[in-house]
């Protein structure tokens, strides 16, 4: 049985007659009649009898009839809660990224989303390879996730959205006689120890284009995925590395070059599954996801991060 039967059974009992029903519901009688006849299959005992020329309920019918009150009432106010669910503007949103987007955007979204009536944040780190992205989507209404300017879309699964595209950068002591070009190549950086990040990671892909470009194999001397602490090996001598330009603080004792002849750019993308957007806090928070990323991008012309 279902919702729409019972309310077909419950109008039986009220207005006495198919037609009735039928011109109550705005559907043919013959509609009304194949659903109490799927009904009553579903009933070990007759729901309706025959009085003359009038279908009526019998004592089983009308018992079930007033069940289909309770049930009617009570989807009603499931329905409503639902709704209340999805437009509750201070409803908690969960977001999770990979360490250097958290590093960028968990502040920046923890002030734009203070006070009320607004979203409640749940922030969580979740640095995994590019692979394993999507599937963070059932763990959270939100994932920022990274990928390669040329690596294959985000499967058909989840909806995604790009908030940054951002170079990356090389990354060498201040001090480093590369720091004096104004960009590098791959045969400058070819010869140079290098951290990086471990296998399955985006990053790594740039690795070996360089290489790839400079037609030698290059020096991994560290594997380390995160930046921070990358950035104070490359500063301690111990290798040059790629760098996000705008999601990491600006180290004082590095100094961070453009690199010509490959392409290093990556995507930040805001993952999710379609249906967690017909929240309104979730799509709040995608709003302010995007403006955090405006105001990213917006340091390097305001010289608060190198290029």
């Amino acid at each position: 049985m279902d919702e729409r039967q019972l309310r077909i059974l419950r109008e039986l009992g009220e207005l006495g007659s198919v037609t009735a029903v039928a011109d109550a519901l705005l559907v043919t009688p013959s509609a009304i009649s194949q659903q109490l006849r799927l009904l009553q299959r579903a009933i070990p005992v007759p729901l309706t009898e025959r009085q003359g020329r009038r279908l009526v309920l019998t004592d089983a019918g009308q018992a079930l009839a007033g069940a289909a009150v309770e049930v009617e009432t009570a989807l009603a106010r499931a329905r409503h809660t639902v709704e209340e669910f999805v437009e509750r503007p201070d409803a908690e949103v969960s977001v999770a990224a990979f360490h250097s987007a958290g590093t960028a955007f968990f502040p920046l979204l923890l002030r734009a989303l203070a006070g009320p009536d607004r979203p409640v944040p749940r922030l969580v780190d979740e640095d995994v390879p590019q692979e394993d992205f999507p599937r963070l989507t059932r763990e959270y209404d939100i994932v920022l996730a990274h990928r390669l300017d040329h690596a294959p879309p985000w499967p058909d699964t989840v909806a995604a959205t790009t908030v940054l595209r951002e170079p990356l950068d090389v990354a060498m002591p201040a001090d480093h006689p590369l720091a004096a070009k104004r960009r590098v190549t791959p045969r400058d950086v070819a010869d140079e120890s290098w951290i990086t990040v471990h296998d399955g990671f985006p990053v790594l892909a740039v690795i070996e284009a360089i290489a790839a470009a400079a037609g030698r194999r290059l020096h991994l001397a560290h594997r380390i995925n995160e930046f921070a602490v990358v950035a104070e090996v490359v500063a301690a001598g111990g290798g040059i590395a790629l760098m996000p330009r705008w999601t990491m603080p600006r180290h004082p004792a590095l100094a961070l070059r453009p690199l010509s002849g490959v392409q290093a750019r990556r995507h930040i993308d805001a993952l999710y599954r379609p249906e967690r957007t017909a929240r309104s806090a979730v799509r709040t928070v995608l709003t302010e996801l995007g403006r955090a990323a405006r105001g990213i991008q917006s340091r390097e012309a305001d010289g608060t991060v190198a290029p």
